[in-house]
């Protein structure tokens, strides 16, 4: 039996749902027990149709040198320090000002960076990485072996509580071999090193550095292709062109201004009218405003991106595994992407594999059963229904608009949700890896292991729906020891078959990442990734406004 939400019914929800935010707001603070919220990101390759994709056109001249390019982003950077950065404006300011050992290239394949070459044992154990030679960092050090090995200790070290510390791979020690390469050996075969130590958070900082952290939350000690001009946590960022870059000729613009846009709507504003010249980030809502005006481009790639309901797996309800399955049966999935991506996606199953990923499995689609999950919450001991409250982040709106869609479709079920919507910084603080029932936003990552790494091993970085399976995490501890594609396959495609059953979270679709620039901007691609840039390849015409 399936349950139809009208558009009424969802408008409607969401009007009453944004009164109440803004009521809220004045108040001082969330009472005890009430948290509200949403997650942060990460993203993926292409894997949709052609035709889904639209990217700015390809300049046919030469690239040309100048010009700032102002950025807006929708979240606040809270911290320059590369090891601990967590939402999009932090990455993109860490790709800017640091280099890692790779970068993770267009295709979501490893590339050179500090890097020039790699090379590993026959069982995969051990890695050698090259370094470029002269390479400098902005204080005008040289970037050295002994930075390499320091920067990993650093990102590895409890102490430092770097998201990239269970990120980088089973990095077992890193050591100096002579004064341009470096070693890493492995806890175990591992055949994504080059693409998993281009995380976010593993840039290559000075090894003296380290010794204060404060001061990498606001200063520059990178050797990317910008250098920082001014930050003020939580405001706009400027940063000028690095003369000394080691990439000959770029970048090509003289600096980029990071701006914060808090709101969707004036965000979008800000482009059409020119404020600002590029948008990495667009609100599915605001997509069809860009499409209508001149001077802009619209740009749109498919990824892995999902939004997804956390189910804390460890404390009731969802400790039941009957209660996560009576949820997923309640919503419909086809009719959630084109009520919160406004048609700009793909349906999910509960699986956080999208076929973009190299290993990617289908499972099997689940489709709203209104009957079976009121049948599934009366066995679990909820005869009466469910009372609970959902938490939603307000940034970006598509967390609250899947908030209210789910509020109304699973209520037939049995599922009375109450939806709280509060800032994105106390979500940050309260809720994420903290409630029981939130809306998160994740990124693609950069290979199966990664993601599975990151959110729902047993013992993953951030592992917010305290699932524990131990089948599971075989699974995925097995896939990564062998460079055999076909074990790999078939290892990932139990593992993504087992999540699709046991529903740790609730993942109702993949989103297409939508992004806009005004036409004189050139040769930005919207990486599927979602936490990956690129700035220094962009140039902009001479029709570019004048900036300092």
């Amino acid at each position: 039996m399936k349950q139809k939400i009208t558009r009424r019914q969802f408008l409607k929800g969401s009007s009453l749902l944004a009164l109440t935010a803004a009521l809220a707001s004045c108040a001082p603070s969330p009472a005890p027990g009430s948290a509200p919220k949403s997650a942060p990101a990460g993203t993926s390759a292409p894997a949709a149709t052609p035709a889904a994709a639209v990217a700015a056109p390809t300049a046919s001249t030469a690239p040309r040198s100048g010009g700032w390019l102002k950025v807006s982003v929708s979240m606040r950077p809270n911290t320059l320090n590369p090891l601990k950065q967590v939402n999009s404006a932090e990455y993109m300011l860490g790709e800017m000002m640091y280099s890692g050992l790779t970068r993770v290239g267009k295709k979501m394949e490893a590339v050179p960076d500090l890097a020039t070459s790699w090379e590993h044992n026959a069982d995969l154990t051990e890695w050698t990485f090259k370094l470029r030679s002269g390479v400098k960092f902005h204080t005008g050090d040289p970037v050295t072996p002994k930075d390499v090995v320091a920067t990993f200790k650093a990102v590895m070290d409890p102490k430092v509580a770097s998201p990239g510390a269970k990120n980088v791979g089973p990095i077992q020690s890193v050591t100096e071999k002579g004064d341009d390469a470096v070693v890493f050996k492995l806890s175990g075969p591992y055949a994504d090193l080059p693409i998993s130590i281009a995380y976010t958070d593993a840039k290559i900082v000075p090894a003296k550095a380290l010794d204060n952290l404060d001061d990498l939350a606001t200063k520059d000690f990178g050797s990317g292709p910008f250098k920082l001009v001014n930050f003020t946590p939580g405001s706009t960022v400027k940063l000028a062109k690095n003369p000394d870059y080691f990439l000959k000729g770029r970048p090509y613009l003289d600096g980029v201004i990071q701006a914060v846009y808090p709101d969707s709507t004036s965000e979008v504003g800000a482009l059409l009218n020119g404020d600002v010249d590029l948008n990495t980030q667009v609100d599915p809502s605001q997509f069809p405003r860009l499409q209508k005006q001149t001077g802009v481009v619209p740009l749109r790639t498919p990824s892995g991106q999902f939004l997804n309901l956390v189910l804390g797996c460890d404390v009731k309800p969802f400790n039941d595994q009957r209660v996560r399955h009576a949820l997923a049966l309640s919503i419909d999935r086809k009719e959630l992407v084109e009520m919160v991506l406004e048609g700009l996606g793909t349906p999910a199953y509960d699986s956080p594999i999208s076929s973009a990923y190299r290993f990617y499995s289908a499972v099997p689609e689940r489709k709203q059963d209104i009957a079976r999950a009121k049948q599934l919450l009366s066995e679990a001991g909820y005869p009466n229904g469910l009372d609970i409250t959902l938490h939603a982040a307000e940034r970006p709106g598509t967390r609250t608009a899947l908030a209210v869609a789910v509020k109304e479709m699973a209520a037939p079920a049995g599922f009375r949700i109450k939806v709280q919507k509060d800032a994105y910084d106390l979500y940050l603080s309260q809720i994420w890896r903290k409630a029981n029932f939130y809306v998160g936003l994740y990124n693609m990552q950069p290979t199966e292991d990664s993601l599975f790494y990151l959110l729902y091993t047993s013992k993953a970085a951030w592992n917010e729906t305290k699932w524990d399976n131990a089948e599971f995490d075989k699974l995925v501890g097995d896939a990564r020891k062998t460079d055999d594609d076909a074990k790999r396959k078939d290892l990932y495609a139990k593992a993504q078959l087992l999540m699709h059953d046991q529903i740790p979270a609730i993942i109702p679709f993949f989103q297409d990442l939508l992004g806009g620039q005004r036409d004189y901007v050139q040769n930005f691609y919207l990486h599927p990734r979602g936490a990956v840039f690129f700035l220094d390849e962009v140039w902009m015409t001479g029709a570019a406004p004048k900036r300092n």
